[in-house]
């Protein structure tokens, strides 16, 4: 679909609303569960969240097969009938009811691989969170359909809520692991119902699934692009359970959640609506060209300064956020939050070529990934836990540069377009991070909070005030973005 000079500003007002109302919520959300997470670390032992990371790695690879993909098929097309919906619902079921089954029956055998007796019984309880999968992706995509992501975001927001207070009451209450266990699946719960009801639909589910190859090829090839992905990512803890104990493992996931924040946290409801908006675009190539060269110049211009400045500050960010017990995970984050802007700018390509009808090009990044990333990290375990963290510093980059050669074709851009969107960004980091390094060597206060305040202090300052220098037309999008201009 072309717009017209008289659909555009509408338009640009609708993705605008959506990106507010998504992400709005997903940072107010995130706030009230980050809170909630540091406060848990502190009670909790490295060992609880070990386990826990052990468990979720089955749950992750499990969960990327859960029939989003289906559900996005039908949020891509112009026209979808009540039919296709309660074939969608009835696929969903079928497909979640399964994941459910395998998670529950094979948790012996994953623990046994662990060696850890309680990762089975964590298993089992999570394959719980499977049955309300249908009822979330049905909610969803009738929401995403019709660009309606504020009371996607009033769901959201109810969900983190309630699973913060679970975890955080469960870990006063010295349960544990188990409070680790029980908030996410409070939140799988509250999304799941909550979205279907908010999206006012109520159908019976449709087994017949007679025509719909066109749907199950989408997401077929959707789901096994985040296969892919899976082991792209997911491989290392997988590497890394087998290799070292649980307090080791532990100090291992909860860098790469903090180096991930962004990444994991920030990221998802923006690629959310962008795959909306681009489908909407998706026979306009300029547009959808536009559309994407400016989500990378607004994403990388926060996502830069956040993971540079997060490995030259991460000694006095786990001091303050975590606790002297976390201190030996500073060196794996200041390592690991070297390879997450490439992370960054990767996932942002997917939304594009998935909206533009070619899925196919997702899945074979995820594919190249899903080969280089294991290897990477059983090469790099020999040395350790310190030799995992390398591994994603050195093999990233690569990653996300054959990426961009397979998707800018799609998209409609050139390489120059992206270098040109990336180095402004690029460069003022790398001069904040020096900057932030040299003086943290020069003045070091005895208290970290102060040390972490000086340090944030003097690198925001330092990176916008080189962009407003040397890029003042990247402050003024960002302005003018938020202006709905």
């Amino acid at each position: 679909m072309s717009l017209t000079e008289a659909e555009a500003p509408s338009f640009r007002s609708q993705v605008r609303m959506a990106i507010i109302w998504r992400s709005g919520s997903q940072i107010v959300g995130q706030m009230i569960a980050w809170v909630s997470t540091f406060l848990v670390l502190r009670l909790l032992s490295p060992a609880d969240y070990g386990l826990y990371a052990m468990a979720t790695a089955v749950l992750a690879l499990l969960t990327l097969l859960n029939g989003y993909g289906l559900a996005n098929a039908l949020i891509q097309r112009k026209e979808v009938s009540h039919h296709e919906m309660r074939q969608l619902f009835g696929m969903l079921l079928a497909v979640n009811a399964a994941l459910a089954l395998v998670q529950f029956l094979t948790a012996p055998l994953v623990a046994s691989y662990y060696g850890q007796p309680m990762v089975a019984d964590i298993l089992r309880v999570l394959s719980l969170a499977f049955l309300t999968n249908p009822f979330l992706a049905l909610g969803y995509t009738v929401l995403s359909r019709e660009m309606d992501f504020r009371r996607q975001a009033q769901v959201n927001l109810s969900a983190a809520v309630l699973g913060a207070l679970v975890a955080l009451g469960g870990a006063m209450a010295g349960y544990g692991v188990w409070a680790l266990v029980f908030a996410p699946l409070t939140v799988f719960a509250v999304r799941g119902f909550g979205m279907m009801i908010a999206a006012r639909i109520f159908i019976w589910p449709s087994f017949d699934f007679r025509g719909t190859s066109g749907m199950a090829g989408f997401g077929g090839t959707v789901a096994l692009s985040s296969l892919f992905y899976f082991f792209q990512t997911q491989s290392d803890v997988v590497i890394a359970g087998r290799a070292f104990d649980a307090h080791t493992v532990g100090l291992y996931t909860t860098s790469l959640f903090l180096a991930q924040i962004f990444v994991n946290k920030v990221v998802p409801p923006l690629n959310e609506v962008a795959f909306t908006a681009y489908a909407r675009v998706q026979d306009d190539r300029d547009a959808l060209a536009r559309g994407f060269l400016t989500m990378v110049r607004a994403v990388m211009l926060l996502s830069i300064p956040f993971c540079l400045g997060l490995s030259v500050t991460a000694e006095p960010v786990v001091h303050v956020l975590l606790g002297e017990k976390w201190l030996p995970a500073a060196p794996l984050l200041a390592l690991l939050s070297l390879a997450i802007p490439w992370m960054t700018l990767q996932v942002l390509f997917a939304p594009a070529t998935n909206a533009a009808g070619k899925p196919s090009i997702a899945m074979y990044n995820s594919a190249m990934g899903a080969a280089l990333m294991p290897i990477a990290f059983l090469i790099g375990v020999q040395w350790g836990i310190t030799g995992m963290a390398i591994a994603w510093m050195l093999v990233y980059p690569a990653m996300t540069i054959i990426t961009a050669a397979n998707s800018n074709p799609i998209i409609g851009i050139t390489a120059r377009q992206l270098v040109t969107a990336l180095t402004p960004p690029v460069l003022a980091g790398i001069a904040m991070a020096a900057a932030v390094l040299g003086a943290d060597g020069f003045f070091q206060p005895a208290s970290p909070v102060l040390r972490l305040v000086n340090l944030v202090g003097l690198g925001a300052l330092f990176y916008f005030g080189w962009i407003g220098i040397f890029a003042r037309d990247r402050l003024a999008e960002a302005v003018a973005l938020i202006r709905n201009r």
